[in-house]
């Protein structure tokens, strides 16, 4: 234990000391999305995964002028209220946490005002779910992408505000086979469908060093 903080501390002296470094923190909103699928009469599962805060941060490296690559971890906790069949029409209420893993790439915008910058970014990464209901629990990791649209507004040079809206997405995250539908009875339902939530909200943006894009 003793050593694992040690590395944490040389980790975070050398973060704080790097000149093009930058945390971001993140607070915002996603939109219910309706997620269904129908194979046959017997074999099918609608399903609304609610909306809700998603929060968690950043660690960005700012690159080459207006260019910058984050790491970022976020954590959503939801409802997913759910229809299917399993030897007959059921409903249950599913608790589901998601951990939004991501390499973003953001490009950056000056504008006359220095204390604003606009920002849009692309993040490519995994989403890992962990669903559970009455009597039953599963998790899985599917491929996901995230695209966002903002603006920093800097009180001075070393705290700013986000204001953020975007898409995020997990490819092929919901199927009656994995978590939803008919649980372990039966074979399921074969077919998947993509979770895309629409995000709005902002967080924080704390440079490290000079770490200000340069656009």
């Amino acid at each position: 234990m003793k050593k694992i903080i040690i590395v944490c501390l040389i980790l975070i002296g050398y973060v704080t000391n790097a000149q093009n470094m930058r945390l971001n923190g993140y607070a915002y909103y996603v939109f219910d999305d309706a997620v269904d699928s129908y194979y046959s009469n017997t074999s099918y599962f609608n399903t609304t995964i609610k909306g809700g805060l998603v929060w968690g941060a950043g660690l960005e490296y700012i690159v080459q002028n207006a260019n910058g690559i984050e790491l970022l971890y976020l954590r959503q906790d939801t409802k997913a209220p759910t229809t299917y069949y399993n030897a007959g029409e059921k409903r249950d209420e599913l608790d589901v946490a998601i951990n939004w893993i991501m390499l973003s790439f953001n490009r950056y915008q000056k504008f006359d005002n220095e204390k604003i910058e606009g920002y849009g970014g692309l993040g490519l990464g995994a989403a890992i779910f962990d669903v559970s209901g009455p009597g039953r629990s599963d998790n899985a990791t599917k491929f996901a992408w995230a695209l966002k649209l903002g603006v920093n507004i800097y009180a001075s040079p070393k705290f700013g505000i986000k204001l953020q809206t975007g898409i995020q997405s997990a490819v092929q995250s919901v199927g009656g086979s994995v978590y939803f539908g008919t649980g372990g009875g039966g074979a399921g339902v074969s077919s998947y469908s993509s979770m895309l939530q629409f995000a709005l909200g902002g967080g924080i943006v704390i440079p490290l060093g000079a770490g200000k894009a340069k656009g």
